[in-house]
């Protein structure tokens, strides 16, 4: 009898648990816990991921999916954005403002060449700054791009009213002719190397005619590779010549369904882009077809997209509403973790001294804070909590900026070290033990730059910020804290993008915030590895749903909060891969919505093998 073992040369495992790593494709098992025959297969997927900061489209490419360039785009522009596998980043700007080019390379070594109107532009990016080089010989735009900077192709392209056949060649100083396409074409899509590329689809021009052509380069000249099973234009690409991919594009209609090429035929990928895209790049951004990223697109998107095919699931980060707040309120503090969060005064008319404790799926009553207050700084842990200053009005009793200090044992509030001045809008974190609080605005809106120490009794002063700043990202601890964002001066309403460390000494300027900004208090995580949520991105309060991770030196874009959100709070002592945000305002008023962030998971894509 014929064995397993006799046709593959080694028997199969036995194991109580599947096994969580290292696994081949195809590799099989017995599960003694299941009694069951298991095995991992492939993949593939597409995973919404990090927008944009500046939504556009028909932009030039480079790099690879876990660093990628996207380089100018439409709306006519010089802007540039990094991709880190993550988000995304600016970058230093095109010495020209180029849409509709053609774009290869990677991310240190990159280049982009044609625009619209019709032009022969070339610049080189060196991983800091674009410099402009030799022209090509024929203007054009919409052309196929591929290759390394130092080893480039732009085939084919609009010169005006015609269509091209034209290649021409880069080796890092000047452009040469090489072989002429089959299929004069606009609007088609590259990937590979000089030396064997791939080039497919397209459209005429005015676009009634649209292409199923495949062809191959070899670095001199064009042969026929299979035709597309139908039409299709302004699509992404990546990959290799013998194994490519392409998604998106027109049909003529958007579509959002993906090709693969084996160097002989395409086949259909059982996945899907999330939304059906068009017109993102004008060249492709990925060297290998198990890992493919689709930026932007037309009209105007910020959307990104990665394609994966893997004997991993892969789970992206993403946002999902968690059980809401018992009461609806803003200016409210917070503190803890995703699982174990606290929500703490607050207002929404009245001005509130409840306090709610959330335990990863629903929110209860906790003890009474000792005043009634808004705009409360608050840190530490669900348990251990400190809340800092305050504000409510002139109406009620007492100096309507506080000096309340309040710290939380899991149950009630008592009275901590009073704050030496009255605060409000003050950012504060570390524990309860050990904190920094700076910043604030005094009574009535004068914002300060004053920073204090508290080792669980008293306060000591400490070294000023650098700039003075309210209703921030407050995040870390008392040695390792990150202020992020805020309002600023000149005014209590103005935004901004200044983000200050604190080492326990001093305070220095970190990486700017993306965008300016203020009323930004969802943050979560440490000083080196922070995400930031929401907030106000202009003096009329616009409120917002972005987010932004941060490494310690930059920020890069992070999944989006679900719905635009302004002074709400978040749990500041989760780690970065898990954040909370819960109540402020949103388009809709006031809210009690509460909203978890995951980051992206794997998980080996296992299957039970049966007769079926």
């Amino acid at each position: 009898m014929t064995t397993y073992r006799n046709i593959h040369g080694r028997s199969i495992q036995s194991l109580a648990t599947d096994p969580t790593e290292s696994v081949a494709e195809g590799q099989i098992w017995y599960n003694t816990t299941s009694d069951t025959f298991k095995s991992v297969l492939v993949t593939e997927a597409f995973s919404s991921t990090s927008p944009l900061n500046t939504a556009r489209g028909s932009a030039a490419g480079a790099g690879t999916q876990t660093a990628a360039l996207f380089n100018g785009g439409s709306p006519d522009t010089a802007l540039c954005e990094n991709y880190n596998g993550t988000g995304w980043t600016s970058i230093a700007n095109l010495n020209t403002a180029l849409q509709y080019a053609g774009g290869c390379g990677t991310e240190t070594s990159a280049l982009i060449y044609g625009d619209y109107p019709e032009a022969n532009t070339t610049e080189e990016f060196n991983g800091s700054a674009w410099s402009a080089q030799e022209g090509f010989s024929t203007a054009r735009r919409s052309g196929a791009s591929f290759g390394l900077e130092t080893a480039a192709v732009l085939a084919g392209g609009t010169t005006g009213p015609a269509v091209s056949t034209a290649t021409e060649e880069y080796n890092g100083e000047s452009w040469t002719g090489g072989g002429a396409l089959s299929q004069a074409r606009q609007y088609f899509a590259g990937t590979g190397i000089e030396t064997a590329g791939l080039v497919f689809g397209g459209s005429s021009n005015p676009n009634t005619t649209l292409y199923t052509n495949t062809e191959e380069y070899n670095g001199s000249s064009w042969t026929n590779g299979g035709a597309m099973p139908a039409v299709r234009s302004m699509m992404f690409s990546w990959g290799t010549q013998t194994a490519g991919a392409l998604s998106g594009g027109a049909l003529p209609s958007t579509t959002n369904t993906c090709l693969k090429y084996d160097g002989t035929s395409w086949s259909s990928s059982p996945a899907t882009m999330g939304t059906a895209t068009k017109q993102g790049y004008t060249s492709g951004t990925g060297t290998t077809q198990s890992a493919g990223l689709c930026a932007g697109g037309d009209p105007a998107a910020s959307r990104t997209e990665e394609f994966t095919s893997s004997v991993n699931a892969i789970t992206a980060g993403a946002w999902a509403s968690g059980g809401n707040l018992s009461t609806a309120r803003y200016s409210l503090a917070g503190a803890g973790t995703q699982t174990a969060g606290l929500a703490w005064c607050g207002r929404n008319s009245p001005i509130y001294n409840l306090t709610e404790e959330y335990d990863g799926s629903s929110w209860g009553s906790g003890g009474t804070y000792p005043v009634n207050a808004n705009d409360v700084g608050g840190t530490g842990t669900q348990t251990a909590a400190l809340g800092v200053g305050g504000l409510n009005p002139p109406s009620l009793p007492n100096p309507p900026s506080k000096t309340t200090v309040a710290e939380y044992d899991g149950s009630s509030w008592t009275a901590g070290g009073s704050y030496p001045v009255g605060r409000w809008q003050v950012g504060v974190a570390g524990a309860q033990t050990a904190a920094i609080a700076a910043g604030g605005t005094d009574y009535p809106m004068t914002l300060v730059t004053e920073a204090k120490e508290y080792d669980g009794s008293t306060w000591t002063t400490a070294n000023s910020m650098n700039n003075a700043r309210g209703f921030y990202g407050a995040t870390g601890t008392q040695t390792a804290s990150l202020a992020t964002a805020g309002r600023s001066p000149p005014g209590t309403e103005s935004t901004t993008t200044n983000v200050e460390e604190y080492d326990g000494t001093n305070w220095t300027a970190g990486g700017a915030y993306l965008i300016p900004m203020k009323e930004n208090r969802g943050q979560s995580g440490t000083q080196t590895a922070s995400m930031c949520y929401g907030g106000s991105t202009d003096p009329g309060a616009t409120k917002t749903v972005f987010s932004s991770n941060y490494d310690g030196s930059s920020w890069s874009t992070a999944p989006s909060l679900p719905t635009a959100t302004n002074n709400h709070a978040g749990a500041g002592e989760a780690p970065s891969s898990q954040g909370l945000s819960f109540g402020g305002s949103n388009p809709g008023g006031v809210t009690a919505a509460t909203n978890e962030f995951t980051g992206e998971t794997t998980a080996i894509n296992v299957k039970t093998l049966t007769q079926s």
